[in-house]
């Protein structure tokens, strides 16, 4: 009779560390560490070809690929899918909340299993999402863009500013066009 109690408190610690596993999976409820305020740099060289096709490849779309369904997604939500440069723009700010890194955050809720992006690699992803998310001017920033904001964090001469987090994406022209359907950030 003393056997049953332990037993049932196995069982208990049991599920409770496979539910805390099935957490961090791809949709857990992390929401990263916010905006990074990465920017765009004059004579930037990282390009869809070059840099971000192959992160996503390599440490995103093991879950957020159209081709993958029900378990293989791992939780992640059945609309973010990064199997092209223009689905990447359109969650390019959840991307940046959740992966990238720049001057105001480090983020690292995504990819939650091996392999890892580097601290570099994510500041290398931040940069790139400012420079795909920006004006054709040359500038773009990763910032939030939240009440009395003036851009800082943003540097640099030509800097287009800073893109808001209003529930879109930081391009509110890219939000008209793709008709952003979001309920907040």
């Amino acid at each position: 009779m003393r056997d049953a109690p332990f037993r049932n408190h196995f069982g208990f610690w049991a599920f409770a560390f496979v539910a805390v596993a099935g957490g961090a999976a791809c949709g857990s409820d992390d929401h990263g560490g916010g905006a990074t305020g990465a920017v765009c740099p004059s004579g930037n060289t990282l390009t869809y070809e070059t840099f971000g096709s192959n992160f996503m490849t390599k440490y995103c779309r093991g879950c957020h690929s159209s081709s993958k369904t029900g378990e293989m997604r791992q939780g992640a939500p059945a609309d973010h899918n990064f199997d092209t440069l223009s689905a990447i723009r359109t969650f390019a700010d959840h991307i940046d909340e959740h992966a990238a890194a720049g001057p105001n955050a480090v983020n690292t809720a995504m990819p939650p299993i091996e392999p890892k992006p580097t601290e570099e690699e994510r500041r290398q992803l931040g940069q790139w999402l400012a420079c795909e998310t920006s004006d054709d001017d040359g500038g773009g920033s990763t910032g939030d863009g939240g009440a009395g904001d003036s851009g800082a964090g943003d540097s640099g001469a030509g800097d287009g500013g800073s893109r808001g987090d209003g529930g879109g994406t930081q391009d509110a022209r890219r939000d008209t066009a793709v008709g952003d359907t979001r309920s907040g950030g």
